[in-house]
């Protein structure tokens, strides 16, 4: 496996395999790899002849109270499954490689970004945004795996691919889970024994939410309700939100026709979790309501 720090080697090596007719993938990372990560990886190995992981901890997308200096680095571990898993090569970019002195430009998806990770971490999805496209011109991907448990950041991607012609295509591979349901993520390593216990309880509430839906239900009041009375059964649990939305824009619905994505995020201790679920409403209720008069 090969390692490379210097974006400028990066893409002469993905330019130089592209003219040979080589497809090349690429998982975006920060690292603090986990069995969610090698699962994205797997997947986009039987996809492309080469591919490419970046290990970079993007200091854009964290706010001035979040966990920058503390978030997990485990380089050698990273490095072990990257090799454990065929990966061709390692992008490992610099923060001053990443953002010089004098960089200025900042890439904005202002429509999906507003609401929920938005509201709450007003300058996340600016960071997220600017590195994912600072990543594709440097990798050049002709396509990009993305995990389904950053359900809003995942949204956005795909809307900014759209939007700027970039021509990388992107797949959003399903949350990997736990024996009980938490989505993996590195920020897990955070949580006491104690919290690890309960922190499955959101993932239990979207579970709740989507029963009430396959049960028949279509007031968005009342999935919400029956996913808040399964937070409030543990409460240590505090509720940043818990949505019921459409699954390409985001938008809060008021009732459920199709489908819907279930958001949801809370805060246990200082650790912050999200989850979502996407859920399709009893195929009888949806030919009712497409059925003609």
């Amino acid at each position: 496996m090969k390692i490379i720090h210097s974006p400028q080697v990066m893409t002469a090596w993905s330019l130089r395999l592209k003219r040979e007719g080589v497809t090349v993938g690429f998982v975006p990372t920060m690292g603090a790899l986990h069995d969610g990560h090698r699962a994205l990886i797997r997947a986009a190995r039987l996809r492309c002849d080469a591919l490419v992981v970046s290990i970079f901890v993007n200091p854009t997308q964290f706010g001035p109270t979040e966990d920058l200096t503390t978030y997990p680095r485990p380089l050698a571990n990273d490095r072990r499954l990257c090799r454990e898993e065929g990966v061709d090569l390692c992008f490992e970019p610099s923060v001053a490689a990443m953002y010089p002195e004098g960089f200025q430009t900042t890439i904005a998806v202002p429509a999906i970004a507003r609401r929920w990770e938005g509201e709450a971490r007003p300058h996340h999805f600016a960071g997220v945004a600017t590195v994912v496209t600072k990543l594709f011109g440097m990798v050049r991907p002709d396509l990009a795996l993305f995990g389904q448990k950053d359900y809003q950041q995942a949204a956005l991607i795909r809307r900014l691919v759209k939007d700027l012609n970039m021509g990388v295509e992107i797949i959003v591979y399903p949350t990997v889970r736990e024996k009980d349901g938490l989505a993996m993520s590195s920020r897990n390593v955070y949580l006491s024994p104690e919290q690890r216990i309960i922190a499955a309880t959101l993932y239990k509430s979207l579970r709740a939410g989507a029963e009430a839906m396959r049960k028949g239900t279509t007031d968005v009041q009342a999935i919400q309700s029956a996913m808040a009375t399964r937070i409030a059964q543990t409460s240590i649990l505090t509720v940043d939100y818990l949505a019921v939305c459409d699954p390409l824009t985001l938008d809060p619905l008021s009732s459920v026709v199709s489908r819907a994505v279930l958001l949801g995020a809370v805060r246990l201790g200082s650790v912050r979790l999200i989850d979502n679920l996407v859920v399709a409403a009893p195929r009888t209720r949806i030919e009712q309501r497409v059925r003609p008069r």
